[in-house]
């Protein structure tokens, strides 16, 4: 298993291609490679359409997945606010891969059979995939897309994000082979000697303590450890410093665990969401997520400085358990809100995936969500890097 990944910023699509392949070739040896990832910014809209012939005629490709990108990542660098294109190449011995798109008129019903899911996303468990997905957040319900998919595949990674670049719907493109959608969403689903270990930074650090939920309705959280919500909140903003009393008047949210028999959750464990209103009257905060009595929750802040220390923990804690030494390739998406917005510098996520795993060939984009998994769960996610990395199964104790 070979991973390349190339990036450019050439404002010509056509001297793009040809930079970004001649890295692949020099990279990889070879001109045919198994999986082509290509992430496209808004400023070549007007090539989207001739992105999957133009990248063949230079490179021969048996697969071929992306969509436009509202920045892209690549070659060990992340181009924001101008043109740019990344293609991550891999070559895949032993990895079989299905191939698939989904329209919002083909995207089976929630209660549908898992069945009908097996069929959308052309595999079944048997074969023990593993996902990457793209979806276009004007013409796809993308959390129907995630709930079903892990209904029907309960335990398989899936990793991705929502198109961007787009304003409108038929603004984005999604490429799948020799074909470009402007609807709905494509993916890969990937079987035999792979597996991607996903790392999803939401970009929080908790404070406070662990709390559980003693009463709520909804997405209403009434009361924590017996006490009203505003009261235990009240409490935990006293015990904060300074500085973080003030990010907490802007930047507060709350830390779901998602794991219901962790009783000492830490960071990473959690499912951040907004804090959407306040009923002062009943001492209540309104969550962005259905909430329900006996979850362990915790506050969370978050700013570019925490964001930095989120990633660096859950990278450090990825490389101390053995993974990056296998690691071959990975796929990065990161929120449109990240990168030179957050932190006023490029490539800085990219900078500390390298700095922790190594010289790993990384591609990838900004995107308008993020997909990954919290607590075995898939969520699509905002403000957070979710990353994909690609190792060989045989490695893993008692396979291959």
């Amino acid at each position: 298993m070979k991973w390349a990944s190339a990036a450019s910023d050439n404002p010509s699509l056509d001297e793009a291609l040809d930079k970004c392949v001649a890295s692949l070739k020099e990279q990889l040896g070879i001109g045919e490679v198994d999986l082509a990832v290509v992430f496209v910014s808004a400023h070549h809209g007007q090539g989207y359409d001739e992105i999957p012939r133009l990248l063949q005629q230079r490179l021969k490709v048996k697969n071929l997945v992306g969509c436009s990108a509202g920045g892209v990542i690549g070659g060990g660098h992340e181009i924001e606010q101008r043109p740019g294109l990344s293609v991550t190449a891999a070559v895949l011995p032993n990895v079989e891969m299905a191939p698939f798109h989904i329209n919002e008129e083909s995207l089976p019903d929630l209660d549908a059979s898992p069945d009908k899911w097996h069929t959308a996303a052309r595999t079944s468990p048997e074969k023990k995939p593993q996902f990457l997905l793209l979806t276009d957040p004007f013409s796809i319900r993308s959390e129907n897309l995630i709930l079903g998919l892990d209904y029907a595949f309960d335990g398989a990674v899936k990793i991705g994000g929502m198109a961007s670049g787009g304003r409108q719907q038929g603004g984005n493109a999604l490429f799948l082979g020799d074909k470009v959608y402007h609807d709905g969403a494509v993916g890969v689903a990937f079987h035999g000697d792979v597996v991607i270990d996903p790392i999803v930074a939401q970009g929080c650090r908790p404070v406070g303590k662990p709390m559980r939920i003693t009463k709520a309705q909804n997405n209403i959280l009434l009361e924590l450890d017996g006490r009203p919500t505003l009261e235990a909140l009240q409490n935990v903003y006293k015990g904060l410093s300074e500085r973080d009393q003030q990010l907490a008047r802007h930047s507060l949210f709350l830390g779901i665990c998602m794991d219901e028999f962790k009783d000492e959750p830490k960071q990473g464990d959690f499912l951040i969401r907004n804090i959407v209103g306040m009923e002062p009257k009943l001492g209540a905060l309104a969550i962005g997520e259905m909430l329900r009595e006996g979850q362990i929750v915790q506050f969370h802040l978050r700013d570019a400085h925490t964001s930095a220390e989120d990633l660096s923990q859950l990278l450090r804690r990825y490389t101390e358990g053995g993974g990056a030494a296998q690691a071959t390739g990975a796929l990065l998406f990161s929120c449109l809100g990240r990168g030179m917005y957050l932190y006023g510098r490029p490539d800085h996520d990219t900078d500390l995936f390298r700095g922790a795993v190594g010289n790993v060939p990384l591609g990838g984009f900004f995107c308008n969500g993020e997909i990954g998994p919290v607590g075995g769960v898939t969520y699509l996610h905002g403000y957070t890097s979710s990353f994909g990395i690609f190792r060989p199964r045989k490695g893993e104790k008692g396979k291959g």
